[in-house]
């Protein structure tokens, strides 16, 4: 199935050819921190000295009835499921080497302006991008992994497009997924994400602020509408966090973390920040030491060349997603 969905790619890049589409294949074994894949916890307890971490359960055994009878130890661990492009080009797959898949569809070509001012009024640079969800469980294909009842499994397969998604595309279509937003539309809610910011700068962000993206900026609305565009880091890192949350919404995301998922993975509509990290793949891959980072951390410390004119203004992530199961 991979074989086959690269070179249909490759074919539709050998007959469209167009230039404004920029990107790179991703190397699955030189463009992926690995050392993210830690700290990895077996019965409630720590195994690996490296990795930023959530609270585990200090337990030793758990039992399971789905989707084979078992008894066991509990384990957690970070996996790399989803990659995502992040891109101001529509249809154009960053990660997939620059492939141009079409040149017009439904509407939503990305843009950066520069902010104005009117008057005695000025007004900051906003953005827009379109955002690319792959199926992308390379733990399962390398097989670095065997035999883990609850790993991730599949093919790589591109399982959404924002191009094609109306309520992406505009802001108020997308009330229709997120109308509490209205509740957070103040400056006493929007002043918390500062703390979140903080935290997740420290740490991991607060679950309980899930309308806040941290250093990032708002979680609202569910759309590629960035209404302070600092950077083209901070932006991609905003809309990322955007498409998550935005699937949790539609039930297409689900728990992974705590007892409740250690059978299987269960509904949760409201995005859980602290289930995920995230690494940069494109255009400079972040490959160092603890190169993965919580949800709405300040981009500052580790964005400086990561944006640079023409081959650099456009993003490729890779999506960490923390595991917890029954091993038995």
């Amino acid at each position: 199935m991979v074989k086959r969905f690269l070179l249909c790619m490759m074919i539709v890049q050998s007959t469209l050819g167009y230039s404004k589409c920029v990107g790179r294949f991703v190397n699955p074994i030189s463009d992926i921190c690995w050392s993210c894949i830690f700290p990895i916890t077996i019965g409630g307890m720590r195994v690996s000295a490296s990795g930023e971490d959530t609270e585990n359960l200090r337990e030793i055994l758990c039992a399971c009835s789905t989707p084979i009878p078992r008894v066991g130890v509990p384990i957690s661990f970070w996996e790399p499921v989803r990659m995502v492009d992040v891109t101001r080009t529509p249809y154009c797959l960053v990660n997939m080497g620059g492939i141009q898949m079409m040149e017009r569809g439904v509407q939503g070509a990305g843009s950066v302006e520069n902010g104005h001012q009117t008057g005695n009024t000025s007004r900051m640079r906003d953005s827009f991008y379109q955002v690319h969800w792959y199926m992308y469980p390379v733990l399962y294909w390398l097989e670095l992994i065997v035999d883990l009842v609850c790993m991730e499994k599949g093919d790589v397969d591109l399982a959404y497009i924002t191009e094609l998604d109306p309520l992406w595309n505009d802001d108020e279509t997308a009330f229709i997924l997120n109308p509490e937003a209205v509740l957070f539309a103040n400056p006493i809610a929007q002043a918390a994400c500062a703390a979140d910011c903080v935290m997740a700068s420290t740490g991991f962000g607060r679950d309980e602020l899930f309308w806040c993206g941290g250093c990032q900026g708002s979680m609202y609305p569910f759309s590629g509408s960035i209404a302070s565009h600092v950077g083209g880091v901070q932006a991609s890192l905003l809309a990322l966090q955007r498409m998550i949350a935005k699937l949790h919404r539609e039930g297409l995301l689900k728990g992974t973390v705590g007892r409740d998922a250690w059978c299987d993975r269960y509904p949760m509509p409201i995005i859980k920040k602290t289930q995920y990290k995230t690494q940069m793949l494109f255009p400079v891959p972040s490959t160092g030491s603890r190169q993965c980072h919580p949800l709405g951390r300040t981009e500052v410390l580790w964005g400086s060349g990561k944006e640079f004119p023409y081959q650099g203004e456009d993003f490729g992530y890779l999506v960490w997603r923390k595991r917890s199961c029954c091993l038995g």
